[in-house]
């Protein structure tokens, strides 16, 4: 009886556990809840054959004294019935018939006293025994009540750390692709493009200070001046159109011809004054 008790002790104690100090030491917390409950069910499982064993001393008990009662009730039945012989003989005049039967009368009585104290040693045990199996009962429902809380316990706790992890995982996505965090990947690629489209302003800046791009941009101000100049003269109530006197086209400029380029460039000049004003010499 006392193993029985300690194995519902033992089992006590496991449900007394704190669960969340097993997981600080556990490197997979749903590995060791899942054998937790494992162990918990194996020791359910031990109690209830020690349960089981138990009550069945119970009833062996039970029908040993049953047994017990039911021998003295047929032993003091046999005293009787001697005992009535023994009276029916003596009143006919046998007396040793009678005293023969109260011999046997007697017999049946110490058999029956026998098993009538056998019945009442066995009543204190038996009763302690029901007591125990009504424990050991009420102890081995709590622990089938304390398995369906651990399992549920389990799933809710193996729930949130897959939660947790999930959470971990999009935090890091995110940090990832921080436009702001200047240590991200998208960062460094928005570098480089940044570096690229420099290269290609500076070259294109440099494009522009050619002799080429010089000389477009001197004939559109030419342009310009022209434009500023017919319209003076319409405010003015001149004609606008052109002078009559033939203008002359722009000289040919060739390499290594100084003159060329000075003629060239004072012809560019003047086409670009208005008409009536003076022409300014160098």
């Amino acid at each position: 009886m006392a193993e029985k008790q300690s194995i519902l002790g033992r089992i006590s104690q496991l449900t007394r556990a704190n669960i969340n100090a097993l997981l600080d030491r556990a490197e997979d917390p749903e590995k060791m809840l899942n054998q937790l409950v494992r162990d918990y069910t194996a020791s359910i499982a031990e109690a209830r054959d020690a349960v089981a064993q138990t009550i069945g001393n119970l009833r062996l008990a039970e029908k040993d004294h049953d047994a017990d009662v039911a021998e003295a009730r047929d032993w003091g039945n046999k005293a009787l019935a001697a005992s009535r012989k023994a009276d029916q003989l003596r009143a006919g005049g046998d007396t040793p018939g009678a005293d023969k039967w109260d011999s046997l009368a007697k017999i049946a009585l110490t058999k029956q006293i026998t098993a009538e104290n056998e019945a009442k040693a066995a009543e204190p045990m038996i009763a302690s025994q029901r007591q125990v199996v009504e424990q050991l009962k009420t102890g081995l429902q709590q622990m089938e009540v304390k398995l369906g809380e651990l399992r549920s316990k389990r799933d809710q706790l193996i729930a949130r750390q897959k939660t947790a992890e999930a959470q971990v995982k999009v935090q890091g996505a995110i940090r990832s692709i921080n436009v702001l965090d200047p240590t991200s990947e998208l960062s460094r690629y928005e570098d480089q493009v940044r570096r690229v489209e420099a290269q290609a302003a500076g070259q294109m800046e440099l494009a522009g200070s050619s002799l080429e791009s010089q000389f477009a941009e001197l004939e559109s101000s030419g342009a310009g001046l022209e434009a500023e100049a017919r319209l003076a003269a319409l405010k003015s109530g001149q004609n606008p159109a052109l002078p009559g006197a033939q203008q002359q086209s722009p000289a040919q400029i060739t390499d290594g011809d100084d003159a060329a380029v000075n003629a060239a460039f004072e012809a560019l000049k003047a086409q670009g004054q208005p008409v009536g004003e003076e022409k300014s010499s160098y």
